[in-house]
């Protein structure tokens, strides 16, 4: 997929008056691209209309409508588009109350690195976490990562030819695996591919 432009973003006028359509789009859009592993874990899958979603609200919510400004924004979230032999993923770990998050996040310090994703019967292949900056810290990992599932030809041809996908968590305090995966996810993860 290719980096998104300045050239392929409303001005914030424009973000104003599409954004209730717009919006309504891409929350259906997400909805085909995201997987609860597990009762705590979620993978948010991105591809290029969600990194643009992502910015255009990040411009909005911070009236950004500078070159600069703009360019920086792109910086920040082209990383997140996949790359035609990838799948990226937003892996958010949730609980809703703060003693037991605290307590979790210490026990899954690591976790972000034992995400795994394989196509039929395939080899696993690992995540690549938070390659812009180290999230976790000795004492505690953080409720956020970014992930990078680098796929092999295997994999990627695997994939096209509709084996069942899988992902899972392999940490010693939580290990959940989701199989097959759901045909909507599925189809969406395969046109990442090119």
């Amino acid at each position: 997929m290719q980096p998104l432009t300045p050239e392929d973003l409303y001005s914030l006028e424009e973000y104003a008056r599409e954004r209730p359509r717009y919006r309504g789009e891409i929350l259906a859009h997400k909805k085909n691209r995201q997987l609860a592993v597990g009762p705590h874990a979620t993978l948010y899958f991105e591809d290029r209309r969600t990194v643009q979603y992502q910015i255009q609200e990040m411009l909005r919510i911070e009236r950004i409508f500078e070159a600069a400004g703009i360019e920086e924004e792109l910086s920040a979230y082209n990383p997140l588009i996949p790359g035609g032999r990838n799948l990226k993923a937003t892996f958010m770990l949730e609980y809703t109350d703060e003693q037991v998050r605290r307590v979790a996040l210490q026990e899954l310090r690591g976790v972000e690195e034992r995400v795994w994703f394989c196509a039929g019967d395939q080899e696993r292949i690992w995540a690549v976490a938070d390659e812009d900056l180290d999230r976790s810290t000795e004492s505690k990992t953080s409720a956020v990562h970014f992930l990078r599932f680098e796929l092999d030809d295997a994999s990627c041809r695997a994939m096209k030819d509709g084996a069942p996908l899988a992902i899972g968590i392999d940490h010693d305090h939580y290990r959940y695996r989701e199989e097959p995966l759901a045909e909507r996810l599925r189809a969406a993860l395969v046109t990442d591919m090119i």
